[in-house]
């Protein structure tokens, strides 16, 4: 198996955070007559354009070699990217297709939110510049129980 080196992981990072502003924007287009969603749905886009940024400057001041305990983190980080989630044939992309009503939107948007937390959370153990990645996680954190506080009232 190849190296998965720390670089790599942080790219993927981005990659990630790229795949998310595309899923958002594209159910805020889908959902373009209810203003609420539309609105929430953008602005949740609009989070991923500025975490993508964040990650991208991290590749920058990155510091080589990998950390010292890199191989376990790339163990970890690469089962994530691996996994069905990623790579498997449903996923983050192809996915958007089966989304057909807001509550599929909002759970999907919860699940793809909970995926990547997982991930930065392996990148968070394997940098120095944890405090970077400690915002975005924040932040991510702050995604789910905003989706969940939403998901609910469509329930009621």
């Amino acid at each position: 198996m190849e190296k998965f080196s720390i670089r790599e992981a942080v790219a993927q990072a981005v990659q990630t955070e790229k795949l998310g502003y595309q899923f958002y924007t594209s159910m805020a287009e889908r959902f373009r007559a209810d203003e609420g969603l539309k609105n929430l749905f953008t602005i949740l886009a609009l989070k991923e354009l500025r975490h993508e940024k964040t990650f991208s400057e991290l590749l920058g001041i990155l510091k080589d070699p990998e950390p010292a305990d890199w191989e376990e983190a790339e163990q970890y980080l690469r089962a994530i990217v691996e996994s069905e989630f990623f790579l498997g044939k449903n996923k983050s992309l192809p996915s958007m297709e089966k989304v057909k009503t807001v509550e599929d939107a909002v759970n999907f948007a919860v699940g793809f939110e909970k995926d990547t937390l997982l991930y930065f959370y392996g990148i968070r153990d394997a940098v120095k510049e944890k405090e970077v990645v400690d915002e975005i996680i924040n932040e991510e954190r702050s995604h789910i129980r905003w989706l969940n506080r939403f998901r609910q009232g469509l329930v009621k």
